[in-house]
C-alpha cells in the first residue's frame, strides 16, 4: 500500500516538469534555448547555388559534417562542409558564400 502514493507523486512529479516547462514558455517567464536542428529531409532550395549566400538561420540549422565520412573534397582555408535539408553545403564560415552544393542521395 505504500508504494501507490510513491508512485502516484512520482507521476505527478514528472508530469509537472513537463507541464512546468512548457506553461513558463508560454506565459514569457523563462526564456528556454531551442536546439533547431535539421531533420536532414530534403527541401528544395533553387537559390543554394555558387556564390550566393546561406541566410544565418540555415547555416546555423546544418550540422557540421566531417569531409572524410561522407567522401567529400578537402575544404579550403575558411570554409565549412555543413548538412542543411538534404544537402552537403560547402560554404565559408564568415560570410556564409557558398562553394559548392550537392544533393544527398
Amino acid at each position: 500500500m505504500k508504494k501507490l502514493p510513491a508512485v502516484l507523486a512520482l507521476a505527478f512529479f514528472s508530469t509537472s516538469l513537463m507541464g512546468g516547462v512548457a506553461s513558463t514558455s508560454l506565459l514569457g517567464g523563462v526564456a528556454l534555448a531551442q536546439e533547431h536542428h535539421d531533420n536532414h529531409t530534403y527541401v528544395e532550395h533553387k537559390d543554394w547555388k555558387k556564390g550566393a549566400r546561406l541566410n544565418h538561420d540555415d547555416w546555423d540549422r546544418g550540422d557540421k559534417i566531417d569531409y572524410r565520412q561522407y567522401h567529400l573534397a578537402a575544404p579550403p582555408r575558411g570554409y565549412e562542409w555543413r548538412m542543411i535539408d538534404g544537402y552537403y553545403v560547402l560554404a565559408n564560415i564568415s560570410t556564409f558564400q557558398i562553394r559548392t552544393v550537392i544533393r544527398i542521395p
